[in-house]
């Protein structure tokens, strides 16, 4: 029996094939979960759809609007018509405006700011909370997100996502202790540098790709499937007693001076 037979997963922020979210698609149902895809607009959608003959088994698709709270509330009573559990929710959603991460932070703007913390970290939130329900009717289950070196250490370009990271940091520890008690695992992996859309408009992503083989302890890149074979374990019950943690997978270079 695979390790996720049974589970059912719901995956945001696959947006093409490079996306981690899609990594971590792939591992886990290759070991068995049934999956729950969303996609914020038609173009995404598209991209799924060429993507999905790659799985295993077809999944649930569902349009979602992280910002939106209307959005969230169809989204989750779509789920609902499919599912009347869930055991595994994953939250792959990051966007800043690009004249903020080009720019010097000091010239952030206030609503480039706002727009940051709301898709970036408060999504984690309002996302969590539009299934949890479901959760609850599993019995529980295990959240992850995805976070970033730049929400701990200066990043220079990174800006406003490193500011966006932090918060999201604290509220992986804040979720995770209130959820606890209903058996609900929260973590998140800390990833190093990969060729992604979202890394496309970071400078430093770039340089740090070329620093890993140099500086890292294992002297070497990271690819995204090492990052879905990390997300396997942390929703899986190999799991069970982390909650509340940033897993680190960067071939070490966060320990770095």
């Amino acid at each position: 029996m695979a390790l996720l037979t049974g589970k059912r997963a719901l995956v945001t922020g696959v947006a093409n094939k490079r996306s981690i979210a899609w990594a971590i698609a792939k591992a886990l149902s290759r070991e068995g979960a049934d999956l729950a895809l969303t996609y914020q607009h038609e173009r995404f959608r598209q991209n799924l759809e060429k993507l999905v003959p790659e799985l295993p088994r077809p999944p649930v698709m569902l349009e979602l609007d992280v910002a939106d709270d209307a959005s969230l509330t169809a989204m989750a009573d779509g789920l609902s018509q499919h599912w009347d559990s869930l055991d595994i929710l994953v939250h792959s959603v990051a966007f800043a405006k690009a004249e903020d991460l080009a720019g010097p932070f000091v010239e952030t703007s206030r609503d480039g700011y706002a727009l940051a913390q709301d898709v970036s970290a408060y999504s984690l939130v309002a996302l969590s909370r539009s299934v949890l329900p479901l959760l609850k009717v599993a019995g529980g289950g295990a959240i992850l997100t995805m976070t970033a070196l730049g929400g701990e250490r200066v990043m220079p370009t990174y800006n406003v996502m490193g500011v966006a990271k932090a918060a999201l940091e604290m509220s992986v520890r804040y979720l995770a202790w209130e959820l606890g008690a209903d058996n609900i695992r929260v973590n998140a992996i800390s990833a190093g540098p990969l060729r992604t859309l979202a890394a496309a408009g970071v400078k430093s992503a770039h340089s740090a790709m070329a620093e890993l083989p140099e500086r890292s302890p294992l002297r070497r890149n990271i690819n995204q499937e090492d990052v879905g074979d990390a997300a396997l374990f942390l929703l899986s019950d190999w799991s069970r007693n982390v909650t509340g943690n940033i897993l680190f997978v960067d071939a070490g270079f966060h320990i770095m001076a």
